[in-house]
């Protein structure tokens, strides 16, 4: 029996709950994109006069700025660094104080150069963007003063 679930838990981990996640996402994008188009249509069935591109705006989910995109970045980064860090003190811990060993070593290994590579690209990315934010910025206060 333990050497069934010591088969099922890489694949469950590995195989399904990857596809679970991937699943889960493309559903809810396509509800909400159905939710839009009721809406949309509803609108058009009171009003055939309205003004379909600005209720388009309106009911859209915003986009993220670019500065929000690279703290989100940063924030990841930040959190996978730090996990990995975790496990793998942790694994070192284990090792040293009490002779057993488990698989967070490895999950501290693959999330150590993650978090790594979530830093590199916050930086370079606000590095190169860094004309773009301030435009995007200066765009923002516009639209505010407008309105």
């Amino acid at each position: 029996m333990q050497e069934l679930v010591d088969i099922l838990v890489p694949i469950a981990c590995g195989c399904v709950l990857p596809i679970m996640v991937v699943w889960l996402g493309i559903r809810q994008s396509m509800n909400e994109t159905n939710q839009r188009t009721q809406i949309v249509m509803a609108a058009i069935e009171k009003n055939p006069d309205m003004d379909i591109e600005e209720l388009m705006k309106k009911i859209s989910p915003k986009k993220k700025l670019l500065k929000e995109k690279l703290l989100s970045k940063l924030l990841w980064g930040t959190l996978t660094l730090l996990l990995g860090v975790g496990f793998i003190g942790s694994e070192i811990y284990l090792g040293v104080f009490t002779n057993s060993s488990s698989p967070m070593g490895i999950v501290g290994i693959v999330l150590l150069p993650v978090g790594i590579a979530f830093l590199i690209s916050y930086y370079v990315g606000r590095k190169m963007l860094s004309k773009e934010i301030e435009a995007e910025e200066q765009q923002m206060i516009a639209q505010a003063e407008n309105k």
